[in-house]
């Protein structure tokens, strides 16, 4: 321990396309939607996070909501370091810190990302005061928040259905084995949702309200044993230009992100034909393991099932998995070194 030891803070954070989580001391301190408002004349931060979520797809000419992440990696350099910046600085305020300290941060990152990504996360990092950057695969900080042990030389699965990207990843001693990564996710089934409203119902309907549809009602089976109630959708009819509200089931959304979950299924598929034989056969023990977002689907395990013969586990927790690990690697460092990239 050094003098200046309290002037650093260690923070993992799980930097999602739709959520960005931040862990401080074991505890997750931020967990706001990855978007930022700014004022397009003065260029000023006006909101982050559920603000900013509250004003998207509600402003006028002057105020532009950004959300900085698309299909997992950074495509706007600027608003993710503001955005990054911001949500950091939520912690500062809680602790309220008279100087302002450095960061040790691990960051978790797609398994499919480019040299180029990599480096534009770091730099985000850099310029949001951190003295020292690691980066963790998603696939690995999902298995370690789900409590597996990832150095033993015992195959596990990990499908990690993320806003941006599906991780699909066969881990063994520290590291991936084989890997797939898809940019069909949760924004792709929120999107199967808007065109479906359009086209069979004529009802054009903003990104949140089919968010809110996904999550109340998103299903990847036509037929469940406890089939949620119908769900009213407001939005604006095509043909005459009036809002109209109108009731629509379960079963329909689940016609509607069909072709998107044979996608993901495609995937696992994939990475179950790649990997080695040995492994195969712990899988075959030990089954797939859902994380993330996308793991909430009603009816999604049950669909894996069926289509790969294998036991489906959903994590406890599956939107937190990936952060608790990378939390869990930060606070272990030396022992979690194999996973971490600087």
């Amino acid at each position: 321990m050094g003098f200046f030891d309290f002037l650093t803070s260690d923070i993992a954070i799980d930097l999602g396309t739709a959520n960005t989580l931040i862990i401080h001391k074991d505890k997750i301190v931020v967990d706001e939607p990855s978007i930022i408002a700014i004022d397009k004349n003065t260029n000023k931060v006006l909101a982050i996070g559920r603000e900013a979520m509250n004003m998207h797809e509600k402003t006028h000419d002057n105020i532009k909501t950004i959300r900085p992440l698309k299909d997992g990696v950074i495509a706007d350099f600027e608003a993710a370091e503001m955005m990054i910046k911001g949500m950091i600085k939520m912690i500062d305020l809680k602790k309220r810190s008279f100087l302002p300290s450095s960061h040790r941060m691990v960051i978790c990152i797609p398994s499919g990302i480019t040299e180029v990504e990599k480096r534009a996360v770091r730099d985000s990092a850099e310029h949001a005061n951190a003295k020292e950057v690691y980066m963790i695969y998603e696939p690995i900080a999902a298995a370690i928040g789900t409590g597996i042990k990832i150095d033993e030389p015992v195959g596990s699965m990990i499908v990690d259905i993320g806003g941006g990207t599906t991780e699909i990843a066969v881990i063994a001693l520290s590291g991936i084995v084989c890997d797939q990564s898809i940019r069909v996710a949760g924004d792709t089934f929120t999107k199967d949702i808007l065109d479906y409203m359009r086209r069979q119902h004529n009802l054009l309907i903003g990104e949140r309200s089919a968010e809110k549809v996904k999550i109340a009602i998103g299903s990847a089976l036509t037929e469940l044993e406890d089939a949620p109630e119908d769900y009213e959708i407001r939005g604006r009819d095509l043909m005459t230009g009036i809002p109209k509200v109108i009731k629509i089931s379960y079963s329909e959304i689940a016609f509607a992100l069909d072709k998107s979950v044979s996608k993901i299924e495609e995937a696992v598929l994939k990475a179950l034909e790649i990997s080695p034989p040995e492994l195969s056969a712990d899988i075959y023990d030990r089954g797939i393991y859902l994380t993330g977002g996308g793991a909430m689907l009603k009816g999604l395990d049950k669909r894996l099932a069926l289509k790969t013969k294998l036991p489906i586990h959903i994590a406890d927790d599956p939107l937190r998995a990936v952060v608790r690990g990378t939390g869990e690697s930060l606070k272990n460092i030396d022992s979690y070194r194999a996973v971490l990239m600087t």
